[in-house]
């Protein structure tokens, strides 16, 4: 009877400067801690702070001091990526590479020299890798480019849910259209444009834009706003757009990365967590930044885990926990059977718990972005290679010629068009309101 998110979460960044906390709050859909205004003013930098426990595989709880030391390291080099931005020459391209050199240059002296103690920090900064490889979207940090990766802002305020799911605010928004507005399960073949498409009857006018669905209607149109996902792009836009894009457009395409985080629900009959923790990580105590991680997907596809948060509260989810995994472990993972992902699951909970008797969970449900035909992913992500300039080429609309005389046939939203907002709903809303006062204009 829970409520079990499979794609956005949280409101992130819930303050003044985010439509997404604007709208519902407006409209009544958040709990009365999100109102607080304590909670707008709260700059968690993209990282939520939350009562958390970490386990680690020797199947014990880490000590709490020797990981908030390891941690901090971890958040302070993060943010001293912010100073390339711009920069003519990166020390490194990627910022995987850039936080590997820079660990490898600081662990040895924070330590204090004692091996065990440095070999904790490691595997702790190996767990901290891989949660900025879910807030990224992203296979590996190495993917990620090092000069952009500042252009990202993270608005202030404690992320928020919504009690009555994401989708209460989408509903909310429909309420408002006249009905058959949106049609739904109706896929589209193609976008032809630059045509001249006459309509049938008397008074016919001729479109320039025709959008054939896989069910073989047609719609003629003046203008078209593409929303679909990047990865979609990725995989199909040359058949998708007849002409095909501009080849700066194609390029952008190309360039910007699009990655897969997925989730792992596990519902449980009774908790085996205190009533406070909210966040389990997991760290694997023999990890290290500094070396390479195995490349045998099948053997090792869940140690990519991050660990799992509660869902709150209790009286309305059950006992639940939601796990998240991001790259080709988690485009692994969705290839799995629901017991395999189970036992899985129960085999990780069991190490790092060091209680093999632990109650398997009683059911498992789980998200799939990368196998799902129109998403292809999660969410993009500056790549080496690119930057905030390809997300701008994106967002161009199409004839892009200011002096074509033609009005616009072709504009693009979606989180991927947003410079400094990508990988969020609140990018993706703001890029929806762009374009549609773009049309207005």
């Amino acid at each position: 009877s829970g409520l079990a998110e499979m794609g956005a979460h949280w409101i992130h960044g819930p303050s003044p400067g985010n439509p997404v906390f604007c709208l519902a709050s407006r409209y009544g859909l958040l709990g009365p801690e999100a109102a607080r205004e304590e909670n707008q003013q709260v700059e968690a930098g993209g990282h939520p702070p939350m009562p958390s426990v970490t386990y680690g595989s020797s199947g014990k709880v880490l000590n709490p001091e020797a990981v908030r030391e390891a941690r901090d390291l971890f958040y302070a080099l993060l943010a001293s990526t912010r100073a390339f931005q711009g920069s003519k020459e990166p020390p490194w391209p990627s910022v995987g590479q850039y936080l590997r050199a820079e660990i490898a240059r600081t662990v040895p002296t924070m330590a204090g020299g004692q091996e065990d103690a440095r070999q904790l920090q490691l595997a702790v900064l190996a767990a901290c890798l891989k949660l900025e490889c879910c807030i990224s979207g992203t296979h590996s940090m190495d993917l990620v480019g090092l000069e952009p990766f500042g252009e990202y802002v993270s608005l202030p305020g404690l992320d928020c849910t919504f009690p009555g799911g994401y989708s209460s605010l989408a509903e909310r928004l429909l309420s408002d259209l006249p009905e058959g507005t949106v049609l739904l399960n109706k896929a589209v073949r193609t976008v032809q444009w630059q045509g001249s498409f006459r309509e049938e009857g008397d008074d016919a006018r001729v479109f320039p834009v025709r959008v054939e669905c896989e069910d073989g209607d047609v719609f003629l149109a003046d203008h078209v706003i593409i929303t679909v996902p990047l990865g979609f792009l990725k995989e199909r836009h040359q058949e998708f757009f007849q002409p095909p894009l501009p080849e700066r457009k194609a390029q952008a395409i190309h360039n910007l990365g699009f990655g897969t985080n997925n989730k792992i629900f596990l519902e449980f009959e009774q908790p085996f967590w205190e009533p406070e923790q909210q966040l389990l990580e997991v760290v694997w105590e023999d990890e290290s930044p500094l070396e390479e991680p195995s490349a045998d997907l099948e053997a090792n596809w869940f140690k990519k885990l991050i660990g799992f948060v509660v869902l709150q509260p209790p009286e309305q989810h059950g006992h639940v926990l939601c796990g998240f995994i991001a790259g080709k472990e988690s485009e692994h993972m969705e290839t799995l059977s629901d017991a395999e992902v189970l036992s899985a699951m129960t085999r990780v909970l069991r190490t790092m718990t060091g209680n093999p008797d632990l109650p398997a969970p009683r059911s498992v449900l789980r998200s799939r972005w990368h196998s799902a035909p129109y998403t292809r992913g999660s969410y993009s992500y500056v790549a080496v290679g690119s930057s905030g300039d390809d997300i701008d080429v994106l967002a161009q609309p199409l004839p892009e010629d200011p002096r074509d005389p033609r009005p616009l046939q072709l504009l693009f939203a979606g989180e991927a068009t947003h410079r400094t907002f990508y990988s969020t709903t609140h990018g993706a809303l703001l890029s929806g309101w762009r374009e549609a006062e773009r049309l207005n204009q």
